[in-house]
């Protein structure tokens, strides 16, 4: 998967069909990569009596942005919701409070992965998503959509998020 996603991320100009063929190929390498570290890890920990709880539950098969992050890097996303949603009041002040709690701390969340303006617009993407989803709420948005459809919007979303994730700069996103 690595090696389908650096071909076609460092091509340049590649077409729409073998664009998607990298992004997926990333898509499923960033997956396999954290959630593989992960797993050794408790692996690992269990192994000298330590319990530590699953990072990953299958998040390519989510039926919305917000279940995603519910599934994605568990110990990220908790970390995230603990120590910057809630202490800026996650959604105890309001509605229009609560969207831009949920932007501002997947903008820290992008600038956390690293500062650039790549990270930034991944993480403004995904807090825009979930104010969006939030606000509108996921049945009205996506409920009308059968599970393999609202899994196949779910994580094209997220491919779309994963390009300024790997691209080396805004202008090769």
């Amino acid at each position: 998967c690595g090696r389908i996603a650096d071909t076609l991320f460092a091509a340049g100009s590649a077409g729409v069909l073998d664009s998607s063929y990298g992004l997926i190929g990333y898509a499923f390498q960033i997956y396999f990569d954290f959630s593989g570290y992960s797993d050794m890890a408790i692996g690992l920990g269990l192994m000298i009596g330590f319990v530590f709880p699953k990072n990953f539950d299958s998040p390519y098969v989510s039926r919305s942005v917000t279940e995603f992050w519910r599934r994605w890097h568990l110990s990220l996303s908790t970390w995230l919701r603990d120590y910057l949603y809630v202490p800026l009041g996650g959604s105890r002040k309001g509605r229009g409070r609560t969207y831009v709690n949920l932007l501002f701390v997947m903008l820290l969340g992008g600038l956390w992965h690293g500062a650039s303006w790549n990270f930034v617009i991944w993480g403004a993407f995904h807090g825009a998503l979930l104010a969006i989803e939030r606000a509108l709420g996921v049945d009205r948005l996506y409920g009308w959509m059968p599970r393999p459809m609202r899994v196949a919007t779910t994580f094209s979303l997220v491919l779309v998020s994963w390009v300024f994730f790997r691209a080396a700069d805004l202008p090769a996103a």
